[in-house]
């Protein structure tokens, strides 16, 4: 997004917890044109020493504050009392019993908390992680491993703070009110696999099930993506890789047998030279890419203001913090 239409140039948002889930929606929200404080604990989020890659990305663009909840809670409510939008990610019922809840805080502002399995229920209080949440939430029933990438942490949580959120802003530039919201990483999760409940038993259609819808090795030992569900797409793709014959066996059985034989017919020539045979070709295939090669593709360069030093910004806001009380 371009920099002068950023939508929430002005608004104020401060991060009340660590780890993956507010900090990828508080990194959201600063791509939107947020200015965002993140509040850490003295020895700073985990995320630094366990993760600092990780670390380094989620804080980029955002100021960072040293606060102990616990012992001075007095600078925290004064530093929330002037945001547009708390982020809040404490296990339920700690925030409030530090004093530092969604009810201490100003009701015109947007308070948003996200949870593992809701703020009430038998399963509030459980401790728990992204693949725990995926599992509970039955996204991993076809495929019981573990994703490459936290889904429950960054999609359901992050993202889904972030659309309940700007929604929740949009409603406040109409009434002037706040809001209170809550966000279970488990329900959301099951959100996106909610639409298949109503399907055969065993169906696996994007999860295995069908040979066009694989990925395959090639002979150099990368890998590529086929995902010609449409009948055009795969005539196209068994056209390129001399098997027109495989065609009309799409959607027939023996689909694991079907994809053995098209695993051997990649496996014939290196990723590079598939590519290249693909290109402009509409067949819905592409490549495994390695992290640099996509970043290199499709993000964006890191720069010298990625790196915010722990407590940078510590001694700014205690200064307008003090002089607003």
């Amino acid at each position: 997004m371009q920099a002068d239409t950023q939508p929430l140039t002005g608004i104020l948002v401060v991060e009340l917890a660590w780890y993956l889930p507010i900090a990828f929606a508080g990194s959201e929200l600063v791509r939107l044109g947020a200015r965002v404080v993140r509040v850490e604990p003295p020895g700073g989020d985990p995320l630094r020493t366990t993760a600092p890659a990780w670390d380094r990305a989620l804080r980029a663009g955002k100021e960072s504050v040293v606060c102990d909840l616990k012992t001075d809670v007095g600078f925290a409510l004064g530093l929330c009392a002037r945001a547009d939008v708390v982020l809040e990610g404490l296990r339920p019922g700690v925030a409030a019993r530090l004093g530092i809840g969604a009810d201490d805080l100003p009701p015109t502002l947007v308070h948003c908390s996200i949870t593992g399995f809701g703020t009430d229920g038998p399963l509030a209080q459980r401790a728990g992680h992204d693949l725990n949440y995926l599992g509970w939430a039955g996204v991993l029933e076809d495929t019981p491993t573990w994703p490459p990438v936290q889904i429950a942490d960054l999609a359901a949580g992050g993202l889904g703070a972030v659309t309940d959120v700007l929604a929740a802003l949009v409603r406040r530039a109409r009434t002037r009110e706040g809001a209170r919201v809550s966000v279970s990483m488990t329900h959301r999760s099951h959100r996106l696999i909610r639409h298949r409940l109503g399907e055969e038993p065993g169906s696996r259609v994007l999860t295995g099930a069908l040979a066009c819808y694989r990925v395959y090795p090639t002979a150099d030992g990368r890998h590529l993506t086929l995902g010609a569900l449409e009948p055009k797409f795969f005539a196209r793709a068994c056209e390129l890789i001399d098997r027109p014959d495989l065609a009309e066996r799409q959607f027939a059985g023996a689909q694991d047998e079907l994809a053995r034989e098209l695993a051997t017919a990649f496996g014939r020539r290196p990723l590079a030279e598939w590519l290249e045979l693909f290109d402009n070709e509409d067949v819905c295939v592409g490549p495994v890419a390695t992290r640099a090669e996509a970043a290199a593709e499709f993000g964006s360069p890191p720069s010298a203001d990625d790196d915010v030093a722990l407590g940078a910004h510590t001694a700014a806001w205690r200064a307008a913090v003090g002089a607003a009380g």
